[in-house]
This record gives C-alpha cells, sequence and structure tokens, in this order.
C-alpha cells in the first residue's frame, strides 16, 4: 500500500504542477487581490485549466493519504517544484538555463534519500480532539501572521514568499482534515462523512490555501512563491503526521543521511531559483512581446 500511496501522491504533485502552471500565467497579468482577483480569474479558460489540475490533485492526494501516512504524501509534493518548472517553461515561452536541471536532479535525488532514510511509518487513521485543538491554532496563527507580514508596500519577492508560506501551511492542514475525513469514509461510509467536522474544516482550509495561493503568485516572482510552497507544505504536513497521526520516522544514525537528503532538496532548490531568475526567453516570445508593445 506504501507503493500504491507514493505513486498517487506523484500523481498528484504533476497534477497540482500543472495547475500552478496555468493558473501563474493568468493571475500574473492581473492587478486585482483578494477574493476580487479569484473572481476575476473565474472567468479565464487557462485558470479554469488550472483549478482542473488542482482538483485532479485533491483527487490524488485523497487515495495516497488512505493508503499511506501523511509524513510520506506530503513531502512527495516536493516534486511539484521541478514539475511546475517543467510545464511552465513551455508555457510562458521559455526555456531553463542547461545548468538548472542540476536543480531538477538535485530536488529528485535529496527527495529520494530521504524518505527512504526516514521511511515513514506507523499512521492512524483519527487523531484525538485534544491534538487538533493545538494544531489548528497553531497553523491557522501562522497563517494569519504570515498573511500580516506580506501587507502591501513590501518588497514583491518577500510579499510571494510569505503568501506562500501560509498557503503551504494551509495545504498542509487540509492535508491532515483530509486525511481524517477520508478515513471516516473509509470506515464508516459517506453519511458519517458528511457529519464530520474534518470534512467542511478541509474544504474551508482548502479554499483559504487557494485564494492565498492565488495572491502570492500574482504578488511576486514564481522563484520566492514555490520554494516556500513546496518546502513549506512538506516541512508542516511531516509536523502534523508526527504530532496528530502518531506516525514516525526512522532515528538513530538513519538521521545522517535523512539530512544529506533535506540538504540536497534544499540545494536544488536554490538552483532551480537561480535558474528561473535567468530563464531564456525564446525568440517568438520575444518577438511577440514587442509587437504588443
Amino acid at each position: 500500500m506504501i507503493e500504491l500511496a507514493a505513486a498517487f501522491a506523484v500523481a498528484g504533485a504533476a497534477s497540482n504542477a500543472v495547475g500552478t502552471a496555468f493558473q501563474r500565467k493568468v493571475a500574473s497579468v492581473s492587478r486585482s487581490s483578494g477574493i476580487r482577483l479569484v473572481a476575476e480569474l473565474a472567468r479565464q479558460p487557462f485558470w479554469l485549466i488550472g483549478m482542473a489540475g488542482v482538483i485532479c490533485a485533491a483527487l490524488f492526494q485523497s487515495l495516497a493519504l488512505v493508503n499511506g501516512p501523511l509524513a510520506l504524501v506530503q513531502p512527495l509534493f516536493i516534486l511539484e517544484l521541478p514539475f511546475a518548472l517543467l510545464v511552465a517553461a513551455p508555457l510562458m515561452h521559455r526555456r531553463l538555463p542547461s545548468w538548472g536541471w542540476w536543480g531538477v536532479g538535485g530536488c529528485v535525488a535529496g527527495l529520494a534519500v530521504l524518505l527512504i532514510a526516514a521511511a515513514p511509518h506507523g499512521a492512524t487513521a483519527q487523531a484525538r480532539l485534544v491534538r487538533w485543538i493545538p494544531a489548528l491554532c497553531l497553523c491557522l496563527g501562522a497563517m494569519a501572521a504570515a498573511v500580516l507580514l506580506a501587507g502591501r508596500g513590501r518588497p514583491p519577492a518577500r510579499r510571494a514568499a510569505l503568501l506562500a508560506a501560509a498557503s503551504a501551511t494551509g495545504n498542509a492542514l487540509t492535508a491532515a482534515l483530509l486525511k481524517s475525513a477520508t478515513g471516516t469514509f473509509a470506515d464508516h461510509g459517506f453519511a458519517a462523512f458528511l457529519r464530520s467536522w474534518q470534512t467542511y474544516g478541509f474544504a474551508l482550509a482548502g479554499v483559504s490555501a487557494v485564494i492565498l495561493l492565488e495572491n502570492a503568485l500574482q504578488a511576486g516572482p514564481l522563484a520566492a512563491a514555490q520554494p516556500a510552497l513546496t518546502i513549506g507544505d512538506a516541512v508542516v504536513s511531516l509536523a502534523l503526521g508526527i504530532t496528530l497521526f502518531d506516525e514516525r520516522i526512522r532515528t538513530g544514525w538513519w538521521l545522517v543521511p535523512e539530512a544529506c537528503g533535506a540538504l540536497l532538496i534544499v540545494a536544488g532548490v536554490m538552483v532551480l531559483s537561480r535558474a528561473v531568475q535567468r530563464i531564456i526567453v525564446l525568440p517568438a516570445a520575444a518577438e511577440g512581446a514587442r509587437a504588443e508593445s
């Protein structure tokens, strides 16, 4: 079942990357913000394609969480970063510099080392309310603080990173609530699923995360938003999996390769972030941009 969970998680990461790339293409040219931004984007075909990718990602994520621990599923969504860059570059008529592929390789290799060494295991389907209350308070408080710190007047890259971090926390919280709700559905059926507070909790958290994501993509460069989004999601999800669902990772000497894998991921993200800042504009796109101006 672990292999099945991993396969669904990778499919979810790819779907989410496609969704993010299409949403970025539309959001980058809008001047609105907040709820008004989402209302404006909802009328754009490319944004609807992006939302379809996000919905498919949620379905894959649900299937992955039913079959495996949160501490395994959500870190695999780090693959969304290289997937998003691979999709966004041709979509925006850009080309990643050749050395940027080292960043892609670093992310993939680091994630493989980290997950093989950590071997997340021991998940339970539900968490007691006494555990949910502090987790909800901490996650919602962190999201609110990030939004306040990302107020207008801040540098675009900082605003994008902070709003993406808030969205990442919302995504992780959504995944935890979704795991609990899907566990209820699997064990007790659809009626119990509709009566579960986690069902409505993950819907609200998911909508909030989407709104924050749209504003992060509109506020600044993808190079600032995407690393905060993917790495933040993985870190918060790992913490929620351990504290809520009694998930465990290997410790002792295994911490050495785990740390090496994490450092390799961070290095890969940094290389990719620099590569995005030096992305090459294809000639056809440059000519089109001059014609429009």
